[in-house]
């Protein structure tokens, strides 16, 4: 049984992680969460579009996010303190996922994937879209597959704050201190070295570095193809509504949903593009009059008039093997877990992983969900995880 358990990184992953484990019911040690900065403000919890789906292509991801979505129902009682229960604005009017006559065949492979997983969706042709989306112009569009509960978003830093708190009433010590370094007695890690010289000592050391989960890594003689990548997020206003809007993905890869009264929307870059590690945290939006804009306009009568009301960029921690999260040890590592990688899926997918690493350094093995799949032998084992659902 580990006494200690040191986690790098305090974000969403690594409080919820800290949750877990303090809440295990065989779990008697310390956890230590190491964060360099706790005001968050470059964290991809706090800068996040924050949402949750069903709609993946691989089994466990269905699964994860299926915890997921049950976890974010209850986390007032889950979460709840006993001076705070938490209020994470769960809304869930679903996901679009819209497909050309191209790919349609994925669209409906991934249905009957999802369907076998007792997920709650489905397939809409054009005529059905425009019936219950009256603003979705369909020119081009041959099926839309609707998640009709189980989807939508929060606020993700809610989410963070609520674990955050809950571990801290839980006895998890939070320390302002960034790693530098580890000491190491052969195949196992015996201290955290923090940037002040001191040293926390460890039973287990699990890295939950968000985008810079790398450097960590490195830190180790591991390499871990994770890299931080920029994406962009604008909210704009539209004069007409575009009621009972969910999460809408276009074909072009232009996503948008409903934020209150206003919309948030974004793109990823297209398959091939330059898509540089450690950008600037720094929007141009040219990307949205250029690109996103004339989009929407096309496929959204209310937005061919719309006013830019703000933006901001935030950090994927992009897998950049196969876009799916890194979950558990390393071969030539024996008291080191990883959690990382989860390419824009971190805050949904946090619950269960929080839950399977606990399981995974207390029992020995997962009990409630095999996070298997995830493991670091898939990437040096060159077998990839593919994942054909990407945003």
């Amino acid at each position: 049984m580990a006494d200690r358990v040191v986690v790098v990184g305090g974000g969403v992953v690594g409080s919820s992680i800290a949750y877990f484990l303090a809440n295990h019911p065989r779990f008697s040690g310390e956890v230590v969460v190491l964060e360099r900065d706790q005001t968050y403000r470059r964290a991809s919890s706090a800068l996040s579009a924050s949402a949750i789906r069903q709609q993946f292509s691989t089994a466990v991801n269905i699964e994860i996010s299926r915890f997921g979505i049950e976890f974010l129902r209850d986390v007032g009682a889950r979460l709840g303190t006993e001076d705070d229960r938490p209020d994470i604005g769960l809304n869930e009017p679903g996901y679009l996922f819209l497909a050309t006559p191209a790919g349609v065949p994925v669209l409906e492979r991934n249905h009957r994937l999802q369907r076998e997983h007792e997920v709650d969706v489905a397939l809409l042709d054009p005529a059905a879209l425009a019936a219950r989306f009256p603003w979705l112009k369909t020119e081009g569009v041959a099926a839309g597959s609707l998640g009709l509960s189980g989807e939508g978003w929060f606020d993700g830093y809610a989410l963070l704050q609520a674990f955050r708190r809950k571990a801290r009433s839980l006895g998890v010590r939070y320390v302002t201190q960034e790693v530098t370094g580890f000491v190491r007695e052969r195949s196992r890690v015996r201290a955290a070295v923090l940037a002040d010289g001191s040293t926390v000592p460890s039973d287990v050391v699990v890295n939950a570095a968000g985008p810079w989960a790398a450097s960590v890594a490195a830190m180790l003689d591991v390499d871990l193809p994770v890299r931080a990548r920029r994406r962009c997020v604008f909210m704009i206003a539209s004069r007409e509504a575009a009621s009972g809007c969910p999460l809408v993905i276009d074909p072009s890869g232009v996503w948008f949903r409903a934020d209150g009264p206003n919309f948030l929307c974004g793109m990823s870059p297209a398959e091939g593009s330059a898509d540089p590690d450690d950008a600037p945290l720094e929007v141009d939006d040219r990307l949205f009059y250029d690109v996103i804009w004339p989009i929407l306009a096309s496929r959204v009568r209310p937005f061919e008039a719309v006013k830019l009301l703000k933006s901001w960029a935030g950090y994927y921690e992009m897998n950049t093997f196969d876009h799916n999260g890194v979950v558990g040890s390393h071969p030539s590592l024996s008291n080191v877990f990883f959690a990382n990688g989860f390419s824009g899926h971190g805050l949904q997918q946090s619950p269960a992983v929080g839950r399977g690493l606990a399981e995974l350094i207390v029992d020995g093995a997962y009990r409630s969900l095999d996070l298997t799949p995830l493991s670091f032998a898939r990437i040096l084992e060159r077998r990839r995880l593919v994942e054909l659902n990407v945003i």
